[in-house]
């Protein structure tokens, strides 16, 4: 996964904790989560249709 392990997974965990605080990380997560979904719904609507 890009070449990041574990233990680089906590420490960005612990930082985003550092600097949003416990309370603002579910609906950072929600929005990020549409934001990916958004994102891969409009490069599925972007591709060409197939031919057959």
């Amino acid at each position: 996964m890009f070449g990041i392990g574990m233990p680089e997974l906590i420490l960005i965990l612990v930082i985003c904790l550092l600097v949003f605080g416990a309370a603002k990380l579910p609906e950072i997560g929600k929005n990020f989560g549409k934001a990916i979904g958004e994102f891969k719904k409009g490069m599925k609507d972007d591709e060409p249709p197939s031919k057959d």
